[in-house]
């Protein structure tokens, strides 16, 4: 039996999956805050005391490397890369992106490009729901969107850890944040298709804060539904 296949604990008795807002503009958080805050949620997952916590935030500016991710991919001024055991390639955090981990066991520990699909289908729905068009493409995860032009651009984006089907890392939406610092890396390994926010994709500005209310009720039904 591998770590994945491990069966479900009981969920603990009336509790819920909380949510809790580490940080919103103007206040950023430091990325080592984020993993250790993760890794907290975490530990309280494994223990069984707890049902899981999903953790919304906008990070200050760093680049990331999940397993995946090429020397090549690296920003091409040399800027550092935090390196990461979520899954996926080189991205961007900053100002602007709304994040989102969530720290859940899966009642199904095996099945975690399942919860994937399911909360790439949530985050479309909310994207729809503030007036983007969004779509899944099929072998690309995430979110895309058309542009102006009327060219898809992908605008969120998932990069996600499971250890003793405890699921970790998450998903980030450009909102309102400059997509410059994505010129300087391949992002998510993707060399033929361009970046995009809520804001480019509807010609309106859009915060991370205008976002919140709607995303945070959906992505906590699904973790109600898949965290056990």
């Amino acid at each position: 039996m591998t770590l994945l296949d491990a069966p479900a604990r009981p969920a603990l008795a009336g509790a819920r999956i909380r949510s809790t807002i580490v940080g919103l503009a103007p206040t950023t958080v430091p990325y080592a805050r984020g993993l250790a805050l993760q890794a907290e949620a975490t530990a309280r997952v494994e223990a069984g005391s707890d049902r899981g916590e999903l953790l919304l935030l906008e990070h200050e500016a760093v680049y990331t490397a999940g397993r995946r991710a090429q020397p090549d991919e690296h920003p091409t001024d040399g800027t550092p890369v935090v390196p990461v055991s979520r899954g996926g390639r080189v991205s961007w955090h900053g100002p602007g992106q709304l994040v989102g981990y969530p720290i859940v066991r899966l009642r199904r520990p095996q099945a975690v490009v399942d919860f994937v699909r399911a909360l790439e289908a949530v985050l479309i729905e909310v994207a729809r729901e503030l007036g983007a068009d969004a779509v899944a493409v099929p072998e690309r995860s995430g979110v895309w969107a058309p542009d102006a032009e009327g060219v898809l651009v992908k605008i969120g984006q998932i990069g996600l850890s499971a250890r003793r089907g405890v699921i970790g890392h998450g998903f980030a939406i450009n909102c309102s944040n400059d997509l410059e610092p994505f010129a300087a890396i391949v992002p998510c390994g993707i060399t033929d298709a361009g970046v995009g926010s809520l804001s480019t994709v509807l010609g309106r500005r859009v915060e991370p804060a205008d976002v919140l209310p709607v995303l945070l009720p959906r992505v906590l039904h699904l973790l109600e539904e898949q965290g056990s």
